[in-house]
Order: structure tokens, then C-alpha cells, then sequence
């Protein structure tokens, strides 16, 4: 169950939050399609023509019509439901830049949509891009498409963002991402002036405009007052479902003001919520800081609270909020505070509390990941090192860690920490497949970069040095732990303590590595094919099944039974 809520992690939500996704989606590969192809206009006018062509090939053909209109009219008709369903309109700032942006779309983008697809459909109107920026350029209809520009393209990247933020990838992608987000638009922008420059003497001869009329049926004036009182008529009625749902909430808010709840938070204020609200909201609305990095839409957990007092005047959890609890395991009074609306009292305590501080990244809440583990510690070290200077000392330590520390960053591996005389390292992937393979071929790296240091080492009269190692795959919460402005990330959950188990066992067993079961089936091998043993690991209720590696350099020997099953499987 874990595994599969990991793979649909972004998808998690009701109906209603997967179709705004998807229809989102839709509308944002068409966006993007046609900036580049305006973007185009910077380097010619056939290119700028010809992949129109192309791309209303798509678009404009029946099915392409159909699933962009589907798409808009869902998109939309979501917008104008999550609007009517809100409780409460204190909302942080980047909604309501995201929702004012949304309604901002249809104001410049009617006008457009009628004078292009309407015109063709209506009046025949080869409709390409000459003849759009014909229409507008030097008016004031240009500054509103440019500005039409921008909007559409700010709005869309405000909702990726608040999609995409949990990903794992989410944080490295940042600034390719950001680079992408600023050219676009300005790619666009930079194609249509170049165009419109190329335009402005066709437009300014009559006789030369008209010759190029002719030949893209363009509207006379009998037909752009017909488009004019399509597009009037478009607008009037975006207006009018606006204005009812400014109306509704205003009804709403007065009929629902006088009707309220009172929510008492553990370590925390008293308040006063509306009934019918969401808990998310009545925090929202009573400035009690409540975390919710979906941005309250389900489809994470930080916003749950242990309902201490009242949980029984709750009605049960939906399938997408039971969903998002069982995955983190938790307890039966838990419930997410975007999805519940109180009609009673409660007593409720934040599982997430948020330090109040604006400066406090996302990564502070913390994200499961399912990956792989390597605790590694150098045997004997104190023993070793008795009556040493400290000089001595730092010197080995540094040279041991420049010898078994870059095969684990080759392998795609990362030392979240040392610890004296040993470390932590963690193999971040996009699935644990991945992460088991780059975690053993780090272990394989290791033995031989142990083997050449230690070589060195005989070389010199020194005796050489003897590891523990200990590899695991499981849960893992990735996070920043400590005070705001001094929280480095770190790891913690049992897949770490075990991994550090495992390493403490090499000793007794004799070897260099022990591998759990957890990490060969990941990476493709067959558990029951090798010569596992069962390890009694403190904490644990059950043996620990782990292959037992006498060297690391020599994990392929072991590993040899199943060599075929893990080729074909990776």
C-alpha cells in the first residue's frame, strides 16, 4: 500500500482535484505549444506560419477541438466550484494569486477566441498569425494580448508549483525550471514584436493591407460587428457567473455569521469557526498558523490533527483523505484538517507545528522517500589510534574518508553525516529500484577502493583497516530537524536504525557487509537464491533475513546466483 501511494503520490486527491490537474495540464501543453510557435516570428515568417499549420492540425481537428473545449470548460467550471464551496476567503497569498490570475484569463481571452476560431469557423477566416497581429498591432488590443501573455503564463506555472513542490525532484529542478518559466514568455513576446515590426509597413499601405485581405478572407465590417457582439455577449455572461459567486459568498457569509463552532487546539488558542468550514479554513480565518503543503487539497498529510476531544460528531473519512492517513500509518483519531468540516466542538492537536516564520522552507515538514541506506564504521578505530596526536588522528580519518567516500558520490550517493569514525549515506533515485542498484554498486566500489588504500597502507609498515558495513532499504523521512535558520537536513525513521543494526552485526558475523533482503529484491535478486541468514537485531520483534558478504569487494561472487535474474530485471 505504501509502494502505491508513493508511485500516485501527485495524483492523491478526490475527483474534483484530479480533474483540475489533468484538464491544467491540457490547457498548459496547449499554452505552451503556442508561445513557442509565436516565439517563432523571431527568426522568420514561415516558421512562424508553418508550424501554426501543424499545430492547429491538432487543435482544430475534432478531437483536438473537443478535448482542448472539455478541458476549458472543466478547468473552469472547477474554478468557479472551488470559489462557491469555500468556506472562508482568507486564503494565503499565492491562492489568491493563482484564482485572481484564473479570472483575470477570459477577460483578455474572449475577445481573442472570437476573433481567431470563431472568425474561421463563422466568416472562413484563414486566421494564422499575420493576420492576428494585423488586427492589434499599435492598438490597445495588443498591450492587453501581451499582457494576456503573462497572466496565462503566471497563473500556469503558480499551479505547477503548488503541484509539484512534494515531488522529490522538486527542489533540484528549481532553477532549470525558473530559467524556463522567464523564457518563455519572453521568447513569445520577443517573436510577436519582431513579427509585428515585419507587419507595420503591410499594415500602413491600404492598397498593399488589402491585396493581403483578400487572400485571408479577412472579416468585413458587417463581420466584425458580429464577432464584436459575440465577444460582448461572452463577456457579459464570464460577468455574470463572477458576479453570482461574489454574491453567493457574500449571502453565504452573512446568513453563516452568527452560526459557529469552537475549536480549541492543544498548545494552542481558543477559537470561534464557522460551521460548515473546513478545520484548514477556520485556522486560516482565526490567524492560527495550520501547515498544509498541497495547498489543502488532500493529497498530502501535513495538515492532520489528533482529535483529542469530539472526533465521534465527525462523519468518516472519504476514500481520497482515508487513503492519504493509511499511508502514513496514522492513528484512528487522526483526521486531515482540510477535509473535515466541524459542526461540533473540538479539541484537536497539530501533528505539524509551524514555527510562525515566513523564512521556513517546505523541506522543514519532511517527505517519506523510499530508499537506500549504508552505515559504514572503521573497526578497531580507538584501539588503533590510543596514544596518537590528534593531528595523527584527523589526518588517517581524512585519508580513509577521500578513499571510500567518492565511489559511494560516483554511484549517485550522497554522506548525510559522519559519525567519528564512520557514516551515513543515503542514494536518493526516483524509485527504489534504482536506489537498491546504485547503493550496491557503491558497496562494490568500496571494496575495491578499500583494497588500493589498504595496499597503501602495507606499503608504508602500517596495518591495514578493517570496515563494517551495513545496507537497507525501507522508509525513510527525509527533512530539515532543528531551529528555523539552523536545520540542516537529516534522516530519520527505523529503516536508519536498522541499517545501523545491520553494521553492528558485521562484527559478530565475521564479514564486511551484511545486505537486507529489502535492498536484493529491490534491485532484482532473489532472496531465496543466495545464502541469507536471520540476524537478531535489537528493536525488532522478527529475525532480519540479510546475505552476509565476508569483503565488499567480492558482493558479485555472492551475488552470482541470481547475476541473470538481475540483468534481465534492471
Amino acid at each position: 500500500m505504501e509502494r502505491t501511494w508513493r508511485v500516485n503520490a501527485l495524483w492523491h486527491g478526490n475527483w474534483a482535484t484530479r480533474a483540475r490537474i489533468v484538464s491544467g495540464l491540457i490547457l498548459f501543453l496547449f499554452a505552451l505549444t503556442h508561445f513557442l510557435n509565436l516565439g517563432l516570428g523571431l527568426f522568420s515568417s514561415e516558421w512562424l506560419e508553418t508550424a501554426q499549420v501543424w499545430r492547429k492540425a491538432v487543435t482544430r481537428s475534432g478531437p483536438g477541438s473537443a478535448i482542448l473545449a472539455l478541458a476549458a470548460l472543466v478547468h473552469v467550471g472547477l474554478a468557479f466550484r472551488h470559489v462557491l464551496r469555500r468556506r472562508s476567503l482568507r486564503i494565503p497569498f499565492r491562492e489568491w494569486a493563482q484564482i485572481g490570475l484564473g479570472f483575470l484569463i477570459p477577460v483578455f481571452l474572449i475577445a481573442h477566441v472570437v476573433h481567431t476560431h470563431v472568425a474561421a469557423a463563422m466568416f472562413d477566416v484563414d486566421d494564422q498569425y499575420a493576420y492576428l497581429i494585423a488586427l492589434i498591432w499599435g492598438t490597445r488590443d495588443g498591450l492587453y494580448q501581451t499582457l494576456l501573455i503573462l497572466i496565462v503564463w503566471t497563473h500556469a506555472c503558480i499551479g505547477l508549483r503548488m503541484w509539484l513542490r512534494a515531488a522529490p525532484w522538486w527542489d533540484r529542478a528549481v532553477p532549470y525550471l525558473s530559467a524556463g518559466a522567464v523564457m518563455v514568455p519572453a521568447f513569445a513576446m520577443t517573436g510577436y514584436l519582431v513579427e509585428g515590426r515585419r507587419i507595420a509597413p503591410l499594415k500602413a499601405d491600404p492598397d498593399a493591407f488589402w491585396a493581403y485581405a483578400e487572400t485571408i478572407n479577412f472579416p468585413d465590417a458587417e463581420a466584425f460587428a458580429t464577432l464584436a457582439r459575440i465577444s460582448g455577449t461572452a463577456f457579459d455572461i464570464f460577468l455574470a457567473l463572477v458576479g453570482s459567486t461574489l454574491l453567493w459568498q457574500l449571502v453565504r457569509q452573512i446568513a453563516t455569521r452568527r452560526r459557529s463552532v469552537r475549536i480549541r487546539y492543544i498548545d494552542g488558542p481558543e477559537v470561534l469557526g464557522r460551521r460548515g468550514a473546513t478545520l484548514l479554513e477556520m485556522s486560516r480565518a482565526n490567524g492560527v498558523p495550520h501547515t498544509a503543503l498541497c495547498g489543502g487539497r488532500g493529497r498530502c498529510s501535513t495538515c492532520r490533527v489528533i482529535v483529542e476531544d469530539g472526533a465521534a460528531f465527525l462523519p468518516p473519512p472519504d476514500e481520497a483523505e482515508a487513503r492519504t492517513l493509511r499511508a502514513v500509518g496514522a492513528p484512528t483519531n487522526a483526521r486531515l484538517a482540510c477535509q473535515i468540516s466541524p459542526e461540533n466542538d473540538l479539541a484537536v492537536f497539530r501533528v505539524f507545528q509551524p514555527d510562525g516564520k515566513r523564512g521556513r522552507a517546505h523541506a522543514s515538514q519532511g517527505e517519506e522517500r523510499r530508499l537506500a541506506i549504508l552505515f559504514l564504521d572503521m573497526r578497531g578505530f580507538t584501539a588503533r589510534t590510543s596514544g596518537q596526536l590528534p593531528y595523527d588522528v584527523v589526518f588517517l580519518l581524512n585519508r580513509f574518508f577521500d578513499a571510500v567516500v567518492p565511489p559511494i558520490m560516483r554511484s549517485g550517493g550522497t554522506v548525510d553525516k559522519y559519525l567519528g569514525d564512520g557514516f551515513l549515506a543515503v542514494f536518493e533515485a526516483p524509485d527504489a529500484a534504482t536506489s537498491a542498484r546504485d547503493a550496491l554498486e557503491a558497496v562494490r566500489q568500496i571494496g575495491t577502493a578499500l583494497e588500493a588504500f589498504n595496499a597503501g597502507l602495507a606499503r608504508h609498515g602500517d596495518t591495514e583497516i578493517k570496515i563494517g558495513v551495513g545496507l537497507h532499504l525501507g522508509l525513510l523521512v527525509l527533512g530539515e530537524i532543528g531551529a528555523a535558520g539552523n536545520a540542516p537536513r537529516t534522516l530519520i525513521g527505523d529503516t536508519v536504525n536498522i541499517a545501523s543494526r545491520l553494521e553492528a552485526m558485521t562484527k559478530e558475523a565475521g564479514v564486511e557487509l551484511l545486505v537486507s533482503a529489502e535492498v536484493l529484491t529491490a534491485a532484482g535478486f532473489d532472496p531465496a537464491d543466495l545464502q541469507m541468514q536471520d540476524f537478531e537485531l535489537r528493536g525488532l520483534d522478527h529475525p532480519m533475513p540479510a546475505l552476509p558478504v565476508p569483503r565488499c569487494a567480492g558482493l558479485d561472487e555472492c551475488l552470482a546466483a541470481t547475476a541473470g535474474t538481475a540483468e534481465r530485471t534492471s
